[in-house]
């Protein structure tokens, strides 16, 4: 049996513990021994050192380290300098990542309590919460953060708010009595108060039952520990690609320098050729630019409310096809707005955004003012006198200092141009019954300018109805019969069918100065005014961004630690929750295996009444099924299933430390719409990744192939080696940059998400890279063959053409990457940095062949005019014989 099904006296025996004189120091010393102390443990750690070198696995570093070694040997000091310097800075950013991840565990530390009042040989002393012990009697009041986990034997109007641990987003009312039900979650367990939660009102007396890793927190620590962080889609991309580079360049540049061999070449000038092309062959810029063009997007990120904390999260959120989130102040305001009011039969409608104290009143969808019925004022104006609530303007934000189901009735009193001052100088409080979780009402005593004295009271509706006599029925007082006392119940059922939480107002006029003392003396007789409904209700703008990323493809599914009833009647207001969608209980997730889940995981939207492990389940099932995961959440029980998703998103207002350290992307304003902007900046940088590495291969492919294919022909080399360095470092470097600024297509978020397992050159991308890499080659050798054929005795002359023929063509091609369709599907001009980086390439091009300091250098001369023409022309070639090649292919 588990300690909420026990009653106090079993919980009291099965801990050997004293509920009048608590634990001796003798048994507590003895039982801190046998229980450790009350904190949560580490998993073994990696020592900083190894840490750091284990950045440097990775097989796309390996591959620069290798172009570092060749660019060294070749003499090209700056080109390995740079290299290695990428190389660093990269280890540097991953270690730092790593270590930041591991403060996760450090802020669900400081959650704990740092010092308690327990119960120890019969006195109250003040203790540090790490020596507490299962069977200590601890003591504690509003304002107080509970040390461990335990179960209350004793509550004094008692509320602790559990959003950290389960989601839901109001205080929970705390109770004494046994809970006889198995497989119930946190949120259910009334009679248990959790480590880390913290007391809003009352005050109360626990027993503890667990301490350190064996307590709701402890819990998730241990997950947070166990949680496998998921290599990237990007990660994986770049290491396929790094691969396929290696072997490629390897196999082509043995072949450029056996052919020359042959062909009757020097062996030492084919050596260096071939390592030139080796260097040129590996793009070690790519890192690099794939670093710069995801912190440009991280740049882009932040201006709309978002943070990312690990670069890659930017590009795998492009390829996400399920975003798991949170409810409460996600997909709602996290602000508990009254929606309805029903008094006497009839029913009014109040809309309104948040806390904010403009609003509307409509009855039969006809806009009224709430003024002209005496009714409607009462119910509002009694609302706000018995409350405790305050609304304070913060900036342009409202906010509710108190509890939120009386801030809710305070805006709505608000909205009908009532004042808490005003009403206050209209009515004197005398007396006050405060809430009671046994009584479940409040009530205070008032009176008025004439004299005459009311009680007023709020509470339960049931409660309340069952303790009113009479009821305000079409502005008179009539007997509540059973009649009405059906119609009351019905009220309450219709509005809890709209997922709407019911507060009933009732009052009773008593004679002048009478002398009320006794809840139950006031809280009888009572007159039922009538029900205000209210719900923490959907932000506006994510019911259009839930349908723009079903659009795109991608499945948003409500994971919500509140109840089902709230969650469903949410989903189906968001879209999310259609015909053919399902709803699943914590309950019954808990009887189920990761593998069971599979198999009904695709069908299910919903997920109400979760604990911390059922999320973790519900992610895993989702990427066993092949998707990559979003996992959005703001409290310490969404920690581990943010961590151990493709990308964890944690809330920047209401979220926890402990959510944000687990996360890989932060959300400045709460707001689930921006996860969408945020799948579109995914996918357009990922889709720039792939238009550099087009460009960049291509490029790559050319200049090998016009040396493969000079050799072939028994031809002397077209280009010597410093100038196929100077073209991958200069004319590939700023191109390939702009082109990671390129703005998102117009149709990137009709498309559907990427298959995570998709290749590099899929789409038709390796195709693009060779037949273009190809036409490249082929032109820039024509060009070499007709200067070298025009002036025989003139090599360096042809080398240059050939040189200028290559770096034009790439110039030309990079436009031509813009677009998956082709060159003239997009305007040219469109990406300025594209355009600015072009024509400083051609500068520095013009600047080697005519600026006669650096033509020894290159091994270049001055062109003629004539020649440009034929340059310019060739090199035309690969870019736009494709694009009419694609265009009449459109027309067929």
């Amino acid at each position: 049996m588990k300690f909420h099904e026990m009653n106090e006296r079993e919980v009291e025996q099965a801990l050997s513990s004293s509920m009048k004189e608590g634990l001796t120091e003798d048994d507590a010393r003895k039982r801190l021994k046998q229980y450790g102390y009350n904190e949560l443990e580490e998993g073994e750690k990696q020592s900083a050192l190894l840490l750091f070198f284990s950045q440097f696995k990775d097989f796309m570093v390996i591959v620069l380290l290798a172009a570092t070694l060749i660019s060294g040997l070749l003499g090209e000091y700056i080109d390995a300098i740079a290299i290695i310097a990428i190389v660093i800075v990269n280890g540097f950013l991953g270690f730092y990542q790593e270590r930041r991840a591991e403060k996760s565990l450090d802020a669900l530390k400081e959650l704990s309590a740092p010092q308690v009042m327990a119960l120890r040989d019969g006195e109250w002393i003040k203790i540090p919460s790490k020596e507490v012990v299962p069977g200590d009697l601890l003591k504690f009041t509003s304002g107080d953060r509970v040390g461990a986990d335990v179960r209350i034997i004793e509550s004094n109007s008692l509320e602790i708010e559990e959003s950290a641990l389960t989601g839901e987003s109001l205080p929970v009312s705390k109770s004494v009595g046994s809970i006889k039900a198995a497989n119930i979650g946190i949120g259910d367990m009334e009679n248990m108060a959790f480590m880390g939660t913290m007391i809003t009102r009352g005050s109360g007396l626990g027993l503890v039952v667990g301490t350190g890793m064996k307590t709701a927190m402890g819990q998730i620590a241990d997950l947070l520990q166990s949680a496998e962080t998921m290599i990237t889609p990007l990660q994986r991309k770049l290491e396929q690609l790094g691969k396929i580079l290696i072997v490629a360049a390897l196999l082509l540049t043995v072949l450029v320098v056996a052919v020359g061999v042959i062909q009757g070449q020097e062996l030492y000038t084919m050596f260096l050729a071939g390592v030139s092309l080796a260097v040129a062959a590996i793009p070690e810029g790519l890192p690099a630019i794939v670093t710069v063009a995801l912190s440009l997007g991280v740049q882009r990120m932040i201006k709309k409310k978002a943070i990312v904390r690990k670069l890659p999260a930017v590009e795998t959120l492009g390829c996400a096809s399920v975003i798991c989130s949170d409810k409460t102040g996600t997909m709602t305001q996290n602000k508990m707005t009254v929606t309805d009011i029903w008094s006497g039969g009839k029913q009014w409608k109040v809309d309104g955004v948040g806390y904010e104290p403009q609003g509307q009143f409509y009855r039969n969808d006809s806009r009224i003012d709430p003024k002209d019925d005496k009714t409607l004022q009462q119910m509002l104006m009694f609302g706000m006198l018995c409350n405790h609530a305050e609304v304070k303007q913060k900036e342009k934000e409202y906010i509710v200092d108190g509890d939120p189901t009386e801030g809710a009735l305070l805006v709505a009193a608000m909205k009908a141009g009532y004042n808490r001052g005003s009403l206050l100088n209209q009515f004197s409080i005398i007396n006050e019954f405060p809430f009671d979780s046994t009584r479940k009402m409040m009530s205070i005593v008032v009176k008025d300018q004439n004299g005459r004295q009311f009680i007023v009271t709020k509470g339960a509706p049931d409660v309340l109805a069952g303790v009113s006599d009479s009821i305000l029925w079409n502005g008179r007082r009539q007997l509540l019969s059973k009649e009405m006392a059906g119609n009351i119940h019905h009220a309450i059922e219709q509005l809890a069918s709209n997922a709407l939480r019911t507060i009933a107002i009732a009052f009773k006029e008593v004679p002048a100065n009478t002398v009320i003392l006794e809840e139950s003396e006031a809280e009888k007789n009572l007159t039922f005014i009538g029900l205000q409904g209210m719900i923490d209700p959907p932000r506006p703008e994510v019911k259009q961004a839930v349908k723009e990323c079903k659009e795109a493809g991608i499945k948003t599914v409500m994971i919500t630690g509140d109840h089902v009833i709230t969650a469903t009647a949410i989903a189906k207001q968001l879209g999310i929750l259609t015909g053919s969608s399902k709803v699943m209980e914590g309950k019954s997730l808990a009887d189920m295996s990761v593998e069971e889940l599979e198999d009904v995981v695709e069908d299910v939207t919903v997920f109400a009444r979760v604990s911390p492990e059922h999320k973790l389940k519900i992610v895993k099932a989702l990427q066993n099924r092949g998707h990559i995961v979003a996992m959005t959440g703001d409290g310490i029980n969404d920690a581990p299933a943010i961590k151990a998703a493709d990308i964890g998103i944690a809330m920047g207002i209401t979220g926890t430390d402990v959510a944000k350290e687990a996360s890989s992307l932060v959300l400045l304003d709460d707001n689930f719409a921006t996860i969408k902007s945020a799948i579109k900046e995914g996918r357009n940088i990922y889709e720039n990744i792939r238009k550099f590495i087009r460009y960049l291969l291509a490029s790559n492919v050319g200049e090998i192939l016009v040396m493969l294919f000079a050799m072939l022909l028994a031809l002397p080399l077209p280009l010597v080696p410093i100038q196929i360095l100077w073209v991958n470092l200069v004319t590939d470097g700023l191109p390939a940059m702009a082109l990671g600024l390129d703005k998102p297509e117009d149709d990137v978020m009709k498309r559907k998400p990427r298959n995570p397992k998709e290749g590099v050159f899929s789409r038709g991308l390796g195709w693009k890279v060779v037949s273009r890499g190809f036409l490249i080659g082929i032109v820039t050798l024509l060009a070499f063959m007709f200067a070298y054929e025009a002036h025989p005795d003139h090599l360096a002359y042809a080398q240059t053409v050939a040189f200028a023929t290559l770096v034009m063509a790439q110039l030309i091609h990079v436009f031509d990457c813009r677009s998956e369709k082709s060159v003239l599907s997009r305007n040219p001009f469109g990406n300025k940095y594209l355009v600015w980086a072009v024509i400083s390439s051609v500068l520095l091009m013009l600047a080697v062949i005519y600026y006669p300091p650096l033509q020894p250098i290159f091994h270049t001369v001055s062109i003629e005019a004539k020649d440009w023409l034929m340059i310019l022309g060739l090199s035309a070639v690969p870019t736009f014989l494709l694009a009419f090649s694609f265009l009449l292919s459109k027309k067929k």
